[in-house]
């Protein structure tokens, strides 16, 4: 069953907060601003979502109104063109994510839009943020605490989650492209937007699958066969190869995607 909440987190800056990702439900957006009170008396100061998905971002709207929301320009592009369209979408799976998306009208404007990268630069605390999509979405952006090596993935490294090709931009070269780029950070813990806690390893672990799958892919094209042939093909070797992974569904998309940049 699809799951309408993330793996939230709350990063101390010194002179405040920085929240990685709200949630879809306003009421768990301020369960987390309770839960954020008991651990420390600083202000919600900063906001960054992974990516646009409703689940990473609804909840935005339960925040303080000072809180200042950093937001990728491939990121604010993609609320711009889809937003709200996939709040649409996720509220027709279920009427239990219909009622959690209930009112929910427009995303938050953002303090600041950057390109690439901004650095929070506070005290004893620097942190990276960065665009790496298009992989999962255009705007995929991660998190990155310099000092306690922590990196927040987003959907981009997940722990026994099969990848997802989610957007008309996502693609599986530059998501191989920003794993790599992750796996330099050499981060001690890996936080992915959902399932587990985990470390450096989730991230070979997606190289390795979507290397993989890329190749075979590639192998049935040039054999001559079909996208959809190729799709159903590779699903069937990779569902059994990846026996504990969630979600194989994924696998058939993802091929897709993959066929059309095969070479």
């Amino acid at each position: 069953q699809y799951k309408i909440n993330c793996n939230a987190a709350i990063i101390d800056l010194d002179d405040g907060l920085l929240v990685v990702d709200t949630h879809s439900k306003p009421s768990a957006a301020r369960a987390l601003i309770e839960q954020i009170k008991t651990v420390s008396p600083k202000p919600v100061k900063f906001v960054v979502n992974t990516h646009f998905h409703p689940e990473h971002t609804t909840g935005e709207a339960a925040l303080p109104e000072n809180a200042k929301i950093l937001r990728s320009a491939a990121q604010q592009q993609d609320v711009d063109e889809m937003g709200i369209k996939w709040v649409e979408t996720f509220s027709s799976r279920s009427p239990v994510i219909a009622d959690v998306l209930k009112g929910f009208t427009a995303f938050r404007k953002p303090a600041e839009i950057f390109e690439r990268e901004k650095v929070l630069d506070l005290g004893d605390v620097r942190v990276r943020i960065t665009r790496q999509g298009p992989g999962h979405t255009r705007g995929d952006t991660v998190v990155f605490v310099e000092g306690e090596r922590v990196l927040f993935s987003g959907d981009l490294a997940m722990k026994q989650l099969y990848p997802a090709f989610a957007t008309p931009q996502s693609s599986g070269r530059t998501w191989l492209t920003s794993l790599d780029e992750l796996e330099k950070l050499q981060p001690r813990t890996v936080i992915g937007a959902h399932f587990p806690v985990t470390d450096a390893s989730v991230i070979n672990d997606y190289l390795v699958y979507l290397k993989a799958l890329l190749a075979r892919v590639v192998e049935l094209k040039k054999q001559g066969m079909s996208s959809d042939d190729t799709a159903v093909q590779v699903r069937g070797e990779f569902a059994a190869k990846y026996k504990d992974w969630e979600q194989p569904i994924r696998i058939h998309p993802a091929a897709t995607f993959l066929y059309k940049e095969a070479e």
